[in-house]
């Protein structure tokens, strides 16, 4: 599955737009993580516990995007936007990560 933020996929012509698909992922990141990027805003560096979580929640979100484009029967995935988001709740905080495109056909 070819998936672009462009209005189209390079050497290919799209025929036919299937609908919008989208992803989301919404992830947990718990106390120690919370923890050690506080000190880490304070002194400074990256906080790999959130890049990771991070990651991780936008190869789910691209996922479940993919697998609804497949069940529309899309050879592609155009015009994709990620959006990024941190929930407080009160038992902590969330990362939510949703994508979302347009599901084509290509000649």
């Amino acid at each position: 599955m070819k998936v672009t933020t462009t209005d189209g996929v390079p050497g290919h012509e799209a025929t036919e737009a299937l609908g919008v698909v989208a992803g989301e992922a919404i992830l947990g990141v718990n106390y120690f993580r919370d923890l050690f990027a506080g000190v880490r805003d304070i002194i400074g560096g990256r906080s790999g516990g959130y890049q990771k979580a991070l990651r991780e929640a936008r190869a789910h979100a691209m996922a479940d995007m993919k697998d609804e484009a497949k069940r529309l029967g899309a050879d592609a995935i155009i015009g994709v936007d990620i959006d990024y988001e941190a929930v407080d709740t009160q038992k902590g905080s969330m990362l939510m990560v949703s994508c979302n495109g347009t599901a084509v056909k290509l000649r």
